[in-house]
């Protein structure tokens, strides 16, 4: 016999009355699509550079924390894919990555302005097109020397032969020197090939080579202050739009020329020190997923708890929205043709 479930007819009148004079329906919480999404789900977190050094540390960091800040929590998976500077990976981002959501990047923010500075070779990418989250810091990098190459001035890597240590690809460490080369006949010699900052130090200590220019002051102070603290190096240039608190009586790239074409050239060049720490996401994800990144990028940049540990490995956080990342691009992309022509002669790999 089949039972039937006895049903309190006074109480589901009262119910829907109730309902019915608050103005509001009974009805089930809608389900969040993004949550559903993201829920149990793997995320990359690709870093253009190898394991150790200041782009690995800020993509391992960051990783760690952002996944609590996405609706859905899943797990954030840090991969180094060092390879031209990070050219390796941005390309990997834009052809290659899951364009839903999974896959995001850590790369140095030179390459995204190489294909306007005449450098397209290997480029497969549309700077413009990127879904920008933002960036951890804004900041100058710097020219360092061993203390044995007797580098310890501007006037000095001015009058003095010097070797540089750099990555290449469109890498800071490779545009940056190049740049004081061509436009101040800097007698220095570049060797590129090195997959990342680490390996460059290392080459400093092994005397392969005399230093390193590009080189991230915040990188410097989180892997390698115990060089700075034992005067084992000399840095003799910052390079940014403007001078770092810390390095008060270093010379700032931008006060080395007066001529006004000059300096809007590097200007054009050196602006990607605004967005030195960039995180992104392949063009063309679901709108409303890249919104929801965003937000988890900011909020994990306000996180405590990622900010003790940013602290604690001397990490600088100073973020910079994903909006103002991609009006950045975009702007530096319409600069004067005269600006771009400039820029572009300074950054040519010339003997």
């Amino acid at each position: 016999m089949v039972r039937l479930r006895q049903v309190c007819v006074p109480c589901a009148i009262l119910l829907a009355l109730a309902a019915r004079l608050s103005g509001t329906a009974v009805a089930p919480a809608a389900a969040d699509p993004v949550a559903d999404f993201y829920s149990g789900r793997t995320v990359q977190v690709l870093i253009g550079f190898s394991p150790g050094g200041g782009y690995d540390l800020y993509g391992r960091t960051l990783a760690r924390y952002i996944g609590r800040h996405i609706p859905g929590n899943p797990k954030l998976v840090p991969q180094n894919m060092p390879g031209a500077g990070s050219l390796k990976v941005v390309n990997y981002l834009y052809g290659i990555a899951p364009k839903d959501g999974t896959a995001l990047a850590h790369f140095a923010p030179g390459v995204m302005f190489e294909p306007l500075l005449g450098h397209g070779d290997g480029v497969q990418f549309e700077a413009t097109k990127f879904t920008w989250l933002g960036s951890a810091s804004r900041e100058a990098s710097v020219c360092a020397f061993m203390t044995g190459a007797g580098i310890k001035s501007w006037q000095d890597m001015r009058t003095k032969s010097t070797v540089i240590g750099a990555s290449g690809g469109g890498a800071e460490s490779d545009v940056f020197p190049t740049v004081l080369r061509n436009m101040f006949h800097l007698p220095l010699k570049i060797v590129t090939g090195y997959p990342g900052g680490t390996e460059i130090t290392l080459a400093m200590e092994r005397h392969e080579v005399d230093g390193r220019c590009g080189w991230s002051w915040t990188s410097l102070l989180s892997r390698s202050k115990a060089l700075l603290d034992g005067k084992q190096i000399d840095v003799t240039l910052q390079i940014g739009l403007q001078k770092d608190k810390a390095l008060s009586d270093v010379p700032l790239i931008m006060d080395l020329t007066d001529d006004s074409q000059k300096k809007a050239a590097l200007k054009l060049i050196v602006s990607r020190q605004s967005i030195a720490r960039p995180f992104a996401a392949p063009p063309g994800i679901p709108e409303e997923r890249a919104r929801l990144l965003r937000q988890a990028f900011d909020a994990t940049m306000k996180d405590p708890e990622f900010r003790n540990e940013a602290k604690n490995l001397n990490l600088d956080v100073e973020p910079v929205n994903g909006a103002e990342v991609e009006a950045l691009i975009k702007e530096i992309y319409a600069s004067p043709p005269e600006a771009v022509k400039l820029a572009t002669e300074l950054v040519r790999d010339t003997p």
